[in-house]
C-alpha cells in the first residue's frame, strides 16, 4: 500500500513538472490566431512555421550559437580555475583560509545586478563589450565560487595518503593531479561543470548588458517577439523549446557523474 502511494505521488509530481513543458511545445506548434483565439489541449492546425522562422533566420539562430560559445568558455575557465583553488582549500591551512572561502561564496550570493554597471564600465574601457569572452569572464564571478565549493567537498573526501604515496613514487604534482587525482574526483568535476553550464546558460542580466549585436544571447533575442502588433507567442514558444535542448543534452552526457556526485558530494 505504501509503495502504491509513493508511486502515485511520484507520478503526480512528474506530471506537474512536465505540464509547463508540454504546454510550451503545444504553443510552439500553433499559429498565433489559435493561441489567442481558443483554448485547446493540442494543436488543431499543426504548423512548424514557428521553428522555420527561428532556424531560417540568422538573427535568431545565431543567438543560440552565441550563448553556447560563451557558456562553454565559461564552464572551461571556471573548472580550470576552481580545480587548483579547491585543492588548496582542501589540503592546506593558511592564514585567512576560512574567511577567503566565505568571501568566495558571498560573490555567489550577490545578485548580478550589483555587478552589471562595474562590468560594463570595465569592459567598455578594455573594448570587450559585445564579445563572448566578456560574458564568459563575467559569469566566472558566480560560477567559480560555486565550482570551488563543490570540488572542495569532493577533494576533502580523498585521503591525503594518496598524495603522499604519489610523491614517494616519483610523481610530479602536475602528473599526479592529472593522472591520479582528477580521475578520483571525476564525479565532482561533472557536477561542477553541469551547474556552471546551467547557471551561465540561464543568466540574462549580465549577458544582455555586455552584448549588443555580435554576441547577443538567445534570451535577449527572444524579446524581439514584442512588436507594435503584439506578442508573437508561437515563435516565442518555439524559441523556448529550443533553449531546453542544450540543457537536456548536458544532463544526458553527464548523467552518471551527476547521480554519483549527488550521492557522494556536498551538493
Amino acid at each position: 500500500m505504501r509503495m502504491k502511494s509513493s508511486a502515485v505521488v511520484m507520478t503526480l509530481y512528474l506530471l506537474f513538472l512536465l505540464v509547463p513543458i508540454y504546454w510550451l511545445l503545444n504553443m510552439s506548434l500553433k499559429t498565433n490566431a489559435e493561441i489567442t483565439g481558443s483554448f485547446s489541449l493540442w494543436p488543431r492546425d499543426l504548423t512548424l512555421r514557428n521553428y522555420a522562422t527561428i532556424l531560417g533566420d540568422p538573427s535568431w539562430y545565431m543567438g543560440y550559437v552565441n550563448s553556447l560559445i560563451y557558456v562553454v568558455m565559461n564552464t572551461v575557465i571556471s573548472i580550470a580555475v576552481a580545480l587548483p583553488a579547491a585543492y588548496a582549500f582542501s589540503r592546506y591551512r593558511f592564514l585567512g583560509d576560512k574567511h577567503l572561502f566565505f568571501w568566495l561564496l558571498t560573490n555567489r550570493m550577490a545578485p548580478p545586478a550589483v555587478f552589471a554597471l562595474p562590468f560594463f564600465q570595465l569592459y567598455s574601457a578594455m573594448n570587450l563589450i559585445d564579445t563572448h569572452i566578456a560574458v564568459a569572464l563575467a559569469h566566472c564571478l558566480f560560477n567559480v565560487p560555486l565550482a570551488v565549493w563543490i570540488l572542495e567537498g569532493f577533494m576533502r573526501g580523498v585521503p591525503k595518503e594518496i598524495d603522499e604515496t604519489a610523491y614517494i613514487d616519483g610523481y610530479s604534482f602536475p602528473r599526479f593531479f592529472l593522472r591520479i587525482f582528477m580521475p578520483l574526483i571525476a564525479n565532482g568535476i561533472g557536477v561542477a561543470a553541469f551547474f556552471c553550464f546551467m547557471f551561465s546558460w540561464v543568466e540574462l542580466l549580465l549577458s544582455r548588458t555586455l552584448t549588443t549585436t555580435d554576441a547577443k544571447p538567445i534570451a535577449a533575442i527572444m524579446t524581439r517577439t514584442v512588436s507594435a502588433s503584439g506578442m508573437d507567442w508561437g515563435v516565442l514558444a518555439a524559441a523556448g523549446m529550443l533553449t531546453l535542448i542544450p540543457g537536456a543534452l548536458v544532463i544526458w552526457f553527464v548523467r552518471n557523474h551527476i547521480a554519483k556526485g549527488f550521492a557522494l558530494g556536498r551538493v
